[in-house]
């Protein structure tokens, strides 16, 4: 007796492709149906200002207002200058700055349009301590006013001027 061996190859199947591609566009659908299109941005509401012809200012723009901290070895503050003039050392020299800074803004102006305009420039020296810094920001930026214990600025703008490292001077790390 003969064997077929061609039965025995037809007794041989593969992996059934049909369950396969059915799975693959039931997921293709899924995907499709879970897929939501939004629109890309890229349209943003912005009100224009409307063109207008350019105004001529009467006033003139003052120069930034220069206060320079000086520091003593150990950087403790040695003394404030308020443009050329020396304002001294010693505990009260914060309130006599935020005096100079009011008598200059004008004291009927603090707090006005004037507090926009002006700028300080503070150059305080390298190693002086920090706490001083900000001392003098907070003299030269305004006070509290004693009747409606509300702050009253002076001025808005503080600018720095970079820090210079003194000539001999390693750096600290």
């Amino acid at each position: 007796m003969r064997i077929r061996t061609s039965q025995q190859e037809s007794l041989k199947q593969g992996p059934q492709m049909a369950p396969m591609i059915d799975i693959v566009f039931q997921l293709l659908i899924f995907f499709l149906l879970t897929l939501k299109i939004v629109e890309p941005e890229g349209e943003f509401q912005i009100n224009m200002p409307i063109n207008q012809p350019p105004r001529q200012s009467s006033e003139i723009a003052l120069p930034a207002i220069k206060v320079r901290l000086i520091a003593n070895e150990d950087g403790s503050l040695n003394s404030i200058q308020f443009g050329e003039r020396n304002l001294g050392s010693g505990d009260d020299v914060f309130k006599r700055l935020n005096q100079v800074i009011l008598q200059t803004v004008g004291g009927d102006q603090a707090g006005g349009a004037n507090a926009a305009d002006t700028e300080v420039e503070i150059d305080a020296d390298y190693n002086l301590d920090y706490s001083y810094t900000i001392r003098a920001v907070s003299a030269c930026t305004g006070a509290i006013d004693p009747v409606t214990n509300q702050p009253v600025r002076y001025v808005e703008k503080i600018k720095f001027t970079p820090p210079k490292r003194p000539a001999g001077a390693a750096p600290q790390l």
